[in-house]
């Protein structure tokens, strides 16, 4: 899903839609397509309903019309809104269990996947090469997130856009993200490249075959066929895939680089070395014993060790256009599962690193447990929330390091007990 900081929202969603919409899980902020307004709350202690929505529509009037939105088209527009209870049910959907990563990429980059994506790439060659040429982004990446988003245009979504952002700017539990988003697709409305009834997408407001928020739409989304109209929504994919294109281009994609290589470690390898936020040439890490999986040259460019499951699992060498993809969503998970299946559709090699499948799984509470130790001890300043991201791992390692585990920042039941103590 094109950006949507709402990462923490859709992250609880994963595992009940990555088949359908492989980005619903995760981060984007909205694009920046207009100044984000104050969107009026649902009284305090009022019951949600269809009169309380109609009575926030009135006092949402003026907020869209401070942005922008005309009258007509405000009218045309809320004249669809409605309050759904089960669009508030999903949002406020919970997994005490999310799938470690070696699960989510067997679905990711799946063998039906996989020949699917080459029979588009076949099928629409002609297109791919075009928007290659225009935005130096490999085409096999392209269809690889149209695969993890819409499984190549099959489950796009029908729900109803405008009644959608409206529930969720009421009764959600990000008004405010959603109320701006809504405001988006009016605006999307108000430049004439659809109607409000053709805004249609899943239920948290992504549209199109790649999924695109109404935000992302409207800071990225192009007309490639060159019909005056920007159709993520039809089809023909083929403005999807350029806007695609066109945004991972604009998030800083590197032409003739790759998303990254799988490397080997050495058996003395420095995990702390490891993250993200530790960025090195090819030429040091290959003078510190690290080699590509493949057996080829390593890399020239520079790039960071990531190690998805710890010292016991496959590690990736990551280029500034995995962080590209990682603007789309994200999720690290998300950003391999659009690499490796590209890899896959491309014909090269899957993963080849083994990967700890014997490990169990954290459930949400666990995973809220390790924040709430690393805090104890000094290690972890920010919210417990039971989503162990780029702070959390980084606490974990430096606990990790302070009693001379192997830093590698993974979380386990391992870890868990270490706290515990």
């Amino acid at each position: 899903m094109a950006r949507l900081t709402i990462r923490t929202l859709l992250a609880t969603t994963l595992v009940f839609t990555l088949a359908a919409c492989g980005g619903v899980p995760m981060s984007r902020s909205p694009g920046s397509a207009g100044a984000q307004v104050t969107i009026p709350q649902r009284p305090a202690g009022s019951a949600a309903s269809e009169a309380g929505l109609q009575q926030w529509v009135q006092a949402f009037r003026p907020a869209a019309m401070s942005a922008g939105i005309t009258p007509a088209t405000f009218d045309r527009s809320m004249a669809l809104a409605h309050y759904d209870s089960s669009i508030v049910a999903l949002d406020g959907r919970q997994s005490e269990f999310s799938r470690p990563v070696w699960a989510y990429l067997d679905d990711a980059a799946s063998g039906s996947r996989v020949s699917i994506g080459r029979e588009k790439a076949a099928q629409l060659s002609g297109t791919l090469g075009a928007i290659e040429s225009r935005y130096g982004v490999p085409r096999e990446i392209v269809l690889a997130v149209w695969g993890m988003e819409s499984n190549f245009g099959a489950n796009r979504g029908s729900t109803r856009i405008i009644p959608a952002l409206a529930t969720l700017a009421y009764d959600g539990r990000r008004g405010q993200f959603f109320g701006n988003e809504l405001i988006a697709a009016m605006r999307i409305v108000q430049s004439g490249d659809t109607t409000p009834e053709g805004l249609v997408g899943s239920w948290a407001g992504a549209m199109g075959h790649t999924q695109f928020m109404p935000s992302s739409y409207l800071a990225h989304a192009v007309d490639f066929t060159g019909d005056s109209r920007r159709d993520i929504w039809s089809n023909d994919p083929t403005d999807s895939l350029a806007s695609t294109a066109a945004y991972l281009r604009q998030a800083g994609w590197q032409p003739g680089t790759p998303w990254g290589v799988e490397v080997v470690l050495p058996a003395n390898f420095n995990y702390a070395l490891s993250g993200k936020n530790n960025r090195q040439s090819g030429a040091s890490w290959s003078g510190m014993g690290v080699r590509t999986a493949n057996g080829t040259a390593m890399p020239r460019w520079a790039g960071s060790i990531l190690v998805p499951a710890g010292a016991r699992g496959p590690a990736f060498l990551i280029s500034d256009n995995f962080r590209a993809i990682l603007d789309y969503n994200t999720s690290d998970s998300y950003a391999l599962g659009v690499s490796i299946l590209g890899d896959r559709i491309a014909g090269r090699a899957g993963v080849q690193g083994s990967w700890p499948r014997g490990d169990r799984p954290l459930s949400n509470s666990e995973k809220a447990e390790i924040q709430r130790l690393l805090t104890q001890r000094g290690f972890y300043r920010d919210e417990v929330d039971g989503k162990l991201g780029a702070k959390s791992t980084e606490a974990i390692r430096a606990f990790q390091q302070s009693i001379g585990a192997t830093p590698d920042g993974y979380a386990d039941a391992r870890l868990l007990g270490q706290l515990r103590g």
